[in-house]
């Protein structure tokens, strides 16, 4: 699906952003022992300082506030993206997944990104702090964001959203959460969701994605393979059949009748061909489906717009087909 063979020049920000996790051990987690990983469990984003330098600073305009809600098995915290300007009616609600190979970050990581999309859809963006592994393996992430879905739904209304304009969005791992949760919603008489947005989303999780010529050529930028290896193995539980359609949606049985998607997929990611396959697989099965694709953009560029300029562009296409199935207004109108 890609070409490998030529190395094209990188951009002076994705050439930086590789420099870091190279040189910083605790920026890949194939580096990282079971204490130092845990201790980078516990460390919070902080709100200020060079945090945001890489992760870039919220949207002014949008309030950001937290809630926890009782999941069953504890409270599960969530935190909440709202524009502040007047809106005549109730506004889409997205639920934002975060990445992190279902072991690593938060939803504070994707302030930038969920306040752009709140701000520019006019929406009020959900996004949720679900359990990680190894701590909490299989199915505990998927069943945290189940249970947020269906919060989401049941209180939209009292965020000044509309529940039957609920769209999904995520990013790596939380690609894969969201797009095995449309199928969940699906099978189980759940929420209507509306769209889909799989950012760089991990959809196969077997041993077929090592033949994938992303995965073969991977330059390790940002995401190493030997990453993703630690990653599965962290999420998977002992004896799991990693082509489970839970865990690997493009193998689920039937993918029509889900909501359109869109799948972006950056062209120096291992993860790319097999987000191009997912794509493929929807509109095969006749679920619209379109690809955007970054060439020139490692795994995770959407966390660091201020390093990868092309995270912006991606944003806004995100926004666009967001808002051509949830509707939404553009700021100012």
């Amino acid at each position: 699906m890609s070409d490998r063979s030529a190395h094209p020049r990188l951009p002076l920000g994705v050439r930086a952003l590789d420099s870091l996790f190279r040189v910083a051990p605790s920026m890949s987690v194939a580096r990282m022992d079971e204490e130092r990983l845990r201790r980078v469990q516990g460390v919070a984003i902080p709100t200020r300082g060079p945090a945001n330098l890489l992760l870039g600073r919220p949207r002014r305009g949008v309030r950001i506030s937290t809630r926890t809600f009782d999941a069953g098995h504890g409270p599960l915290p969530l935190r909440l993206y709202t524009p502040t300007r007047a809106t005549t009616g109730p506004r889409p609600v997205v639920l934002h997944l975060h990445g992190g190979g279902f072991v690593l970050g938060s939803a504070r990581q994707g302030d930038w990104l969920c306040s752009v999309v709140a701000d520019e859809l006019d929406a009020v963006v959900v996004a949720v702090d679900y359990r990680l592994a190894p701590t909490h393996r299989f199915p505990a992430a998927l069943e945290d964001c189940y249970e947020a879905l269906l919060w989401t739904a049941a209180h939209a209304r009292e965020l000044g959203a509309d529940p039957d304009r609920l769209g999904l969005m995520g990013d790596s791992a939380g690609g894969n959460l969201a797009a095995v949760l449309a199928l969940v919603a699906r099978d189980e008489g759940g929420p209507g969701v509306r769209h889909q947005g799989l950012v760089y989303p991990a959809t196969d999780l077997t041993d077929a994605t090592r033949e994938h010529a992303s995965y073969v050529g991977n330059r390790g930028i940002v995401l190493s393979n030997d990453d993703l290896e630690v990653f599965y193995g962290h999420y998977l539980p002992e004896g799991t059949d990693p082509a489970d359609w839970r865990l690997s949606p493009v193998r689920a049985p039937d993918l029509s009748g889900l909501p359109p998607a869109l799948v972006v997929v950056a062209g120096l990611d291992p993860l790319h061909d097999s987000g191009v396959g997912y794509a493929e697989a929807l509109v095969a099965a006749g679920t619209p489906a379109r690809v955007e694709d970054f060439h020139l953009m490692p795994h995770g560029f959407l966390s660091f717009p201020y390093l990868a300029r092309s995270a912006r562009d991606a944003a806004t296409a995100l926004v666009t087909d967001q808002r051509r199935h949830l509707g939404g207004a553009r700021p100012g109108s």
